[in-house]
């Protein structure tokens, strides 16, 4: 199978957790972050998040039209169960790109009146991308989390670049607060390695903007 070129982007604390015990939401980095947040989405074909992601940050997986007025990526969401809220802000913002869910397991219920019209997948994540490769164009799809869905494409080799935002001003803690692939656990199937491609540090507002690449 044909696959896209795989992007990650996340905010990471001093300690390494992508977010807190009781995964705290986006907004706990700088203006300066969410900004490299749109300007990374602008070159992009496809959005991909987790539904957990979805929810506890209200995303509407969109660019500002001043950014970027003639084009926006899709927007691709993936679910174990399915449980999608038709009252989600992601399927009331019609200034974004079309809307594509993916459930990946057994589905309690597969919605089919979801406002938005959005396309609905039943299947694995690589085929998903493959799909959205042949039949959609996408070329280059962009993961803004949660660590879940991270740790699936690093296990199956898909991520090609990764984006960071080392965020020294927090440290989280604890075992059960995730990291870039996920909650502690089980080792990657192998090492899997990259090279620094940028390095920005920003002293004044204790972060630090990362760039890896295969």
């Amino acid at each position: 199978m044909e696959m896209p070129k795989v992007s990650l982007n996340f905010a990471i604390s001093a300690d390494g957790k992508i977010s807190g015990v009781d995964r705290l939401p986006g907004g706990w980095t700088s203006q300066a972050d969410f900004a490299r947040l749109l300007e990374l989405r602008l070159d992009v074909d496809a959005l991909l998040v987790g539904r957990g992601t979805l929810v506890a940050d209200s995303m509407t997986m969109t660019i500002p039209q001043r950014l970027n007025p003639d084009r926006q990526p899709l927007r691709c969401v993936v679910s174990r169960s399915g449980a999608f809220d038709p009252d989600h802000p992601l399927f009331h913002t019609p200034a974004g790109g079309p809307i594509h869910l993916l459930i990946t397991g057994p589905a309690k219920r597969v919605p089919d009146a979801l406002p938005g019209s959005p396309a609905i997948h039943c299947g694995s994540l690589p085929g998903f991308l493959a799909t959205l490769h042949r039949d959609h164009a996408v070329n280059h799809i962009h993961c803004e989390g949660g660590g879940q869905l991270a740790r699936s494409l690093f296990d199956l080799d898909l991520v090609d670049t990764i984006h960071l935002t080392w965020a020294g001003h927090h440290l989280f803690g604890g075992r059960d607060a995730p990291t870039l692939t996920g909650l502690p656990g089980d080792y990657l199937p192998a090492s899997r390695q990259f090279r620094l491609d940028h390095f920005e540090p920003r002293p004044e507002l204790g972060e630090c903007f990362l760039t890896y690449r295969r």
